[in-house]
């Protein structure tokens, strides 16, 4: 075997180093708005957007998406680390804190205390968990008094929240595509079928409530009319 000259050894040592390195890498062409970031094998992605800010809508991955700890913004760009795999739209700006930033508040739970935000909504909706300790309605938030409590480390954004609740066995409520939605359970870990009406197009998955991670392909699905869950996931689907 020839032995390699210094000249090549250092270009073969140059590409090794270079194929190391983390580079940005364009999402493919945004679907109503929406971009998908993935980190894969736990690798850091960086996903070019050209947005100032961002906002998770749809977490696909198993492991947590917490905003500045596995995901973020930078320069354009929304990167994503430690397995987080996500769907994403551009943010609007907002604040931290009880405050309202328009259509979402911010509420915080700190050292694991209750805190109260008020709102004077009748009902509210998580639209996006901030923290690494889930945020489960009824156990670790919920709307009480015109105000949304959290406790037991829970910080999210929420949204007042408009239109019914399915039941456990997939009711649903009708009043326009906007305003359908179903609650699906997974009851000791075993698959359900929740019946879901065809005609308000593909489900999405709108607020996951266990504690059990809520993940399409794994612990849920749509097929034939139906929604299914399974490994423990309860959560509200409705319409994009």
């Amino acid at each position: 075997m020839k032995p390699l000259s210094l000249a090549s050894l250092a270009v073969t040592l140059s590409l090794g180093a270079f194929a190391g390195l983390t580079l940005p890498v364009a999402p493919a062409a945004a679907q109503n708005g929406v971009i998908r970031c993935e980190s894969q094998n736990n690798r850091e992605r960086v996903c070019n957007t050209g947005w100032r800010d961002a906002r998770l809508v749809r977490q696909l991955s198993g492991s947590a998406c917490v905003e500045g700890r596995t995901w973020g913004t930078r320069n354009g760009s929304i990167w994503v680390t430690s397995g987080c795999r996500a769907e994403f739209v551009e943010g609007r700006g907002g604040g931290w804190g009880g405050g309202n930033t328009g259509n979402t508040i911010r509420c915080e739970s700190q050292d694991n205390r209750e805190r109260r935000c008020p709102t004077n909504w009748r009902g509210a909706t998580l639209v996006r968990q901030i923290s690494g300790s889930a945020c489960v309605e009824g156990q670790t938030w919920g709307v009480r008094n015109g105000s949304i409590w959290v406790n037991r480390g829970c910080r999210g954004e929420f949204a007042e929240s408009r239109g019914g609740w399915g039941g456990g066995n997939g009711g649903g409520w009708g009043g326009g595509n906007s305003n359908y939605s179903i609650t699906c359970s997974s009851n000791n870990n075993r698959t359900q079928n929740c019946d879901w009406d065809d005609r308000q197009g593909r489900p999405v998955l709108q607020q996951q409530l266990s504690g059990s991670a809520c993940q399409e392909g794994r612990s849920w699905g749509y097929s034939r009319g139906r929604v299914w869950v399974s490994n423990g996931c309860r959560a509200r689907f409705g319409t994009r």
